[in-house]
């Protein structure tokens, strides 16, 4: 299986980090486009730089339309962008393709893949909402950032893995280790 994961700079990015190690754990192949405020954000918010996340895949710039994840002939299983930012969506939604991100979510909308978009806003502008449910129409699957308090967490990362389970769940990786409701 091949997904890419794009981060935005939108607060949370310990979200994609998350998502990486767990896919990079379950032998998924992945391809990560950052954007300029993801790279910065991600550094900033949990201390990791670019060259942390190259060990869990290929990671391409987000200028770098040549990249493989831009074209449709490149086979992917499914595109997650987290966290994702509200600027990031609505270029998303209305079909703006000129960075790598937004033109790899485009490319899995057209070819019919999962793109599952992990927002982390609150609250919502009602642009925010019209591109949310605009992307939905059009096949994205819309997954704010809203952990669920039911199975007890004391750490910051069983709330950020509550998340990513979820991410998981949608792309049909079975996460045996997520802690459901009984």
């Amino acid at each position: 299986m091949k997904v890419v994961v794009g981060i935005t700079g939108a607060s949370g990015s310990i979200y994609g980090y998350s998502l990486i190690r767990l896919l990079h754990k379950k032998g998924i192949e992945l391809a990560i486009v950052m954007t300029q405020m993801g790279e910065k954000v991600m550094n900033y918010e949990c201390g990791i730089t670019r060259e942390e996340i190259e060990k869990y895949g290929a990671v391409y710039d987000n200028d770098d339309l040549f990249a493989p994840i831009a074209s449709g002939s490149y086979q992917v299983d499914a595109m997650v962008v987290i966290p994702c930012s509200m600027n990031s969506l609505g270029q998303i939604a209305n079909g703006m393709g000129d960075t790598l991100l937004a033109r790899s979510a485009s490319v899995a909308l057209k070819e019919g893949k999962k793109l599952i978009m992990v927002v982390r806003e609150t609250p919502y502008s009602i642009i925010a909402m019209e591109n949310m449910l605009k992307l939905g129409k059009a096949g994205g699957i819309i997954m704010p950032a809203s952990p669920g308090f039911y199975h007890k967490p004391t750490k910051i990362w069983e709330l950020v893995e509550s998340i990513t389970y979820r991410v998981l769940d949608r792309l049909g990786i079975e996460a045996k280790e997520a802690v459901r409701w009984k």
